[in-house]
């Protein structure tokens, strides 16, 4: 069965006409999807019935319930999700509220190829990219539907590694006939997959975010094997030639270890990296995971990483750690089947 969550009017008026309907209904099918987000055919009532029955016997709207959901102490929720309707194969969602912001963290993938071994979602392996039916069930899901303000394509697996499902996604978020998102409510988190970072810098004005970490190459290579096709420098050089003095902001991702990039020559190496570039640096408290060398960077020494951040020319903030007790927080996402 062919799911019709996903598709642009224009693709939905051809399905609509391949099923002896009129070709306006394209865009009643996608007010109906997008704007008041039904989860059935059947609830379409100014569609014909004996349209609706034709559409059902090859289509459905395709929206994927959540198998379970986990509530922090802090108010983050996380949902699991199938994909392609198979509960053995699932993802994580996190919706995080803060004040009247509530953004959704989002997987594009189950698993993922690029190997960080600093993440639990990377020690899974890679299971499949999903679709954008997939990745929007995450959005319609979701108690907490209606209320989204924000979303970061942060969550399970590699966002350019899955680039036409996840632009997909995103016009859906954005264009008026979908949720008429400006783009400035979406950011893509990606460590820096060259030719696709490209296209998405090319093809979209949502917010960047760019996982770096160390800016020694060695030491990067030697928690993310990615450095050895993309080096960061590299993907910095891209960077530089698009413009985010405007509404497009980037920023850095950087998750501090003890004793490992958290020293005064890693900043000092940092604000060289970054010297002239319009940008934001989040430092991310490490969350432990089994059989890694590396622990948690002391409050202090964050602090006084970002001070010399800070002094350098260079905005640097400490990302407050949500979800941490129901292992919602940045790289402990692992789809596995710990919800309620």
């Amino acid at each position: 069965m062919e799911k019709l969550l996903g598709k642009t009017p224009s693709e939905l008026k051809e399905i609509a006409l391949s099923a002896g309907l009129p070709g306006f209904t394209g865009n009643q099918l996608a007010q109906w999807i997008y704007g008041k987000r039904v989860r059935t055919l059947a609830e379409m009532t100014n569609l014909s019935k004996a349209g609706r029955e034709r559409l059902a016997e090859s289509y459905e709207v395709g929206v994927a319930l959540p198998l379970g959901k986990a509530v922090s102490s802090d108010g983050t929720s996380k949902y699991l999700f199938p994909v392609d309707g198979n509960p053995t194969n699932a993802v994580e969602a996190v919706m995080i509220p803060d004040g009247d912001r509530k953004t959704l963290c989002v997987s594009s993938q189950a698993g993922c190829k690029m190997g960080c071994k600093f993440c639990m979602t990377g020690r899974q392996g890679f299971h499949g990219s999903l679709s954008a039916a997939d990745i929007l069930s995450q959005f319609f899901g979701i108690d907490e539907s209606a209320e989204l303000t924000n979303t970061v394509f942060m969550g399970m697996g590699e966002p350019l590694d899955n680039w036409e499902e996840v632009k997909r996604t995103i016009e859906v978020l954005t264009a008026p006939w979908g949720f008429g998102w400006s783009p400035k409510r979406v950011t893509l988190s990606t460590i820096g997959v060259i030719p696709n970072l490209k296209r998405y810098l090319d093809e979209c004005r949502c917010h960047l975010a760019v996982s770096l970490h160390n800016p020694f190459p060695e030491e990067r290579l030697s928690l993310m094997p990615v450095e050895k096709a993309y080096p960061i420098e590299s993907v910095i050089d891209l960077i530089r030639q698009y413009d985010f003095t405007g509404q497009r902001r980037v920023s850095f991702e950087y998750t501090m270890f003890a004793g490992f990039n958290d020293t005064p020559r890693h900043a000092d190496a940092l604000l060289r990296l970054l010297q002239g570039l319009e940008c934001r640096v989040n430092l991310i408290r490490f969350h432990r995971i089994p059989d890694f060398p590396y622990g948690t960077s002391s409050q202090a020494a964050m602090e006084a990483f970002r001070d010399r951040l800070s002094r350098g020319g260079i905005t640097a903030t400490i990302r407050a750690s949500r979800g941490e007790d129901i292992l919602a927080a940045c790289g402990l996402l692992a789809g596995l089947h710990n919800h309620e």
